[in-house]
């Protein structure tokens, strides 16, 4: 899942609660994208590889991910105020990709890992 927005939209805070459901790190703050068999491929920059902002701590060390495939967009600088939104889609290099916005649900963490894990149904 690729998290877009301008600093202080809540990026790195959506990763850390996520990472603490079980998703893994690939890069916060930077990422490189690229197209690879049809699908976009994300991949950390050498010098953030395993590390993530936590807002008021610092710096955190972090298991990471190599590189993954993009399967959704989170555009954190959008707020979704339908309860069941249409589909939307992003275009990345070419590609459509699902994009969701932040939303003030408290289990926006864990609709996005489950997204991530058994897909959206219609």
């Amino acid at each position: 899942m690729l998290i877009l927005g301008p600093s202080g939209s809540g990026k790195s805070s959506l990763t850390l609660e996520l990472m603490a459901l079980g998703a893994r790190l690939v890069a916060d703050d930077r990422v490189i994208l690229c197209k690879h068999a049809g699908r976009i491929r994300a991949q950390a920059p050498d010098t953030l590889r395993g590390l993530v902002e936590a807002r008021g701590v610092g710096i955190l060390k972090s298991e990471y991910l190599m590189q993954v495939y993009v399967d959704a967009i989170v555009d954190m600088q959008k707020t979704e105020h339908d309860r069941l939104p249409e589909l939307r889609t992003i275009e990345i290099l070419g590609q459509p990709i699902p994009c969701y916005y932040k939303c003030e649900s408290p289990s926006l963490p864990a609709a996005l890992l489950q997204l991530l894990k058994a897909g959206r149904h219609a």
